[in-house]
């Protein structure tokens, strides 16, 4: 196991900074998870520490090291490619082995370990397969076997499930939880999709154009995002975000730095009346589409305030086309002009505030 830290670490390429002035720590034995749109720089970040790409500036240390200079295989990292890169004229157990005999690992030494992991992910059954009889989650779990039989330091994963179907990326999300808790070693994880970050990682980076907005445990990002980048981000559907110019007048007592407001969609309740509600911003809307989810009902809304998304659990508004859409003062995030979170807005009037018309 080993800790990463990143320091002042710089990526240009040409005259494009694609990852800009990085600090981060990623705790030893976590399972750290860089997530972000694409090309924010996340999988540019993940090379550089595993040395298959050169930062600019800066320093890389893992564990006590400092690997600026250390050439890829010798950082005692291994990588875990979206496209799995098997060799597809050898069978599993030859794929798993590849790296061991590069080594001059002993022969009843690989026997032994190629066997002991080979138990773990699922394959002894299909040691003696080539890839292509394989499937996808199969050959997932014989990237994941020939990475974890070097017994490395630290795990890379770039998004590794991304060629999955829907219901295998689920199972081999809990695989790969599981697989964690059993190792205790260093994850590192990139993805571009906040379901895999929020239920995989114990930490989260969240990246945008090569500059980290928060660095948290998932529910720490959902429910105290710091900027509105991170609270658009994170979520689904992600948080309502509207200007404070719309809704002025609405919500005294905020102080003049607040440009933008926000709320999560589970974060409201919704009525075919206008009923007093203390301590709650009600805004009238009208109902543009309805989506029935299972146990979960999500509304677009059209407002004065500007189009909104809504989720109800378990009820529905059947037949009312306009509404009254109520949100706890509680539960209302501020943000300055730069969409910088605002902490200390308290909304100090004790009724209801309506914002009248559609």
């Amino acid at each position: 196991m080993a800790q990463i830290v990143l320091q002042n670490v710089t990526k240009t390429f040409k005259d494009e900074e694609v990852v800009k002035n990085l600090n981060v720590t990623i705790k030893d034995g976590s399972f750290t998870v860089l997530v972000g749109p694409s090309g924010c720089g996340k999988s540019t970040t993940l090379r550089m520490i595993a040395g298959l790409e050169t930062q600019t500036s800066g320093d890389i240390w893992i564990g006590e090291k400092c690997v600026n200079d250390v050439p890829p295989g010798k950082r005692n990292i291994a990588m875990v490619f979206q496209n799995y890169a098997l060799y597809p004229t050898m069978t599993v157990q030859e794929n798993i082995e590849f790296g061991l005999i590069n080594k001059k690992v002993p022969k009843e030494e690989r026997k032994k370990l190629i066997s002991e992991i080979s138990e773990i992910v699922g394959l002894t059954p299909y040691l003696n397969k080539k890839p292509q009889y394989l499937s996808g989650g199969q050959r997932q779990r014989v990237a994941l076997a020939r990475a974890m039989v070097k017994k490395p330091q630290v795990f890379i994963l770039d998004e590794p499930l991304s060629n999955l179907d829907a219901k295998l990326r689920n199972q081999m999300r809990t695989e790969l939880i599981q697989l964690h808790k059993r190792l205790g070693t260093t994850f590192v994880y990139v993805t571009h999709d906040q379901v895999e970050a929020m239920s995989m990682g114990d930490e989260i980076i969240i990246l945008n154009k090569g500059v980290v907005k928060q660095v948290d445990s998932p529910m720490d990002i959902y429910h105290d995002p710091n900027n509105t980048f991170t609270a658009e981000f994170i979520g689904t559907p992600a948080m309502n975000i509207f200007k404070y110019e719309d809704v002025r007048g609405l919500l005294p007592n905020v102080g003049d730095q607040a440009s933008f407001i926000g709320f999560r969609p589970e974060h409201t309740s919704i009525q075919s009346n206008a009923l007093t509600h203390d301590d709650c911003l009600v805004i009238p809307g009208e109902i543009v589409t309805r989506e029935t989810l299972g146990a979960e009902v999500i509304y677009r809304i059209k407002s004065k305030v500007g189009d909104c998304q809504v989720k109800t659990f378990l009820s529905t508004v059947e037949r009312d086309s306009n509404v009254f859409i109520s949100i706890p003062y509680d539960d209302l995030y501020f943000f300055d002009r730069n969409g910088e979170r605002l902490r200390d807005v308290a909304v100090g009037r004790k009724t209801p505030f309506v914002l009248e018309g559609v």
